[in-house]
């Protein structure tokens, strides 16, 4: 079977890998983003995906735009039977959805219709959901509302960060996609209309939406914290007005006092205990400006905050 796989970020490298160990499935082209600045000294690079094809020899793709004409040319120039769309970072047009006669499917790391968007894991640990998992589906003009074909769930664990549930919901996609590429070949795929009523969104992180707000629950931000771990990351000013940042890598929800949020209650213990609307949050671990990661108790006994004061 004559197939295009479309995919960008890490979260794809198991499916395709998936696809490539298939004898059944011919990957005769990758599309990708093309080459950007990357990392903490913005050098220009490769994206995961296309970092993971190249040794291969398997033809690349990186145009800026997809829906371009001259791309929609050079997919119609491959003749693909199917097309394979993991966290790709481009939405398709209908030139492109009609191209394959067995449809473009998606892997989504969410149960669909909830978290329709750019991150489903991170907004599903945030909002402190049990359960999440991956969904395959048959891709049309709207964002992740295609018709379902498999579905996996997954316990969310007490523990689990964005990057850890990250990591195993890649290698669950990469099991679903497998199975339903076998259901495709086999012409038993089911294809089911999701509920609309039940859609909910999951957009683009802002490094902004890791600024913690002391005003919401401390269990809200400790969700935060876990969710957006490693990226936006979690993160507040240590004394509020002191223009000191300090990221929060691990918090624990404490009972709190009567007080404004923000306020410093306690430095003994793990770290720093932190008033919020309701509850407090214990700072386990944090990493002040320009050092070192370091534990909450470190972090107290070298930092220059006060019971009493505020935190930004």
């Amino acid at each position: 079977m004559r197939t295009i796989f479309m995919g960008s970020a890490a979260f794809a490298c198991p499916s395709l890998d998936r696809l490539l160990s298939r004898r059944d499935v011919d990957v005769i082209a990758v599309v990708t983003q093309p080459d950007r600045p990357r990392g903490r000294h913005l050098a220009v690079g490769p994206c995961p995906v296309k970092s993971r094809i190249q040794p291969l020899g398997i033809p690349v793709l990186t145009p800026e735009s997809i829906n371009a004409p001259d791309s929609v040319a050079a997919l119609r120039a491959c003749r693909p039977d199917l097309m394979v769309v993991v966290a790709y970072g481009q939405i398709l047009k209908p030139a492109i959805l009609a191209l394959p006669p067995l449809g473009c499917v998606n892997v989504h790391a969410s149960l669909l219709p909830k978290y329709r968007g750019a991150a489903p894991i991170q907004w599903a640990i945030a909002n402190g959901e049990r359960v999440t998992g991956v969904t395959t589906q048959f891709m049309n003009e709207r964002m992740d509302a295609g018709d379902v074909l498999l579905q996996r769930p997954m316990d969310i664990g007490g523990d689990d960060t964005g990057g850890s549930l990250h990591d195993k919901l890649a290698a669950l996609g990469a099991d679903l996609l497998d199975e339903t590429v076998s259901r495709l070949l086999a012409k038993t795929a089911v294809r089911v209309p999701q509920n609309e009523a039940e859609a909910t969104l999951a957009p683009k992180l802002a490094k902004s939406d890791g600024r913690l707000d002391w005003r919401l629950p401390a269990a809200t931000l400790g969700h935060r914290v876990r969710a957006f771990d490693p990226w936006p990351t979690c993160h507040c000013e240590a004394p509020a007005g002191s223009g000191r940042i300090v990221k929060v890598l691990k918090a624990r929800v404490e009972r709190g006092a009567a007080g404004t949020p923000g306020t410093v209650l306690d430095l003994s213990g793990d770290g720093p205990l932190v008033q919020t609307g309701e509850g407090a949050l214990r700072l386990v671990a944090v990493q002040p400006e320009g050092k070192k990661p370091m534990g909450g108790a470190d972090f107290a006994r070298g930092c220059r905050v006060a019971i009493g004061d505020r935190l930004g």
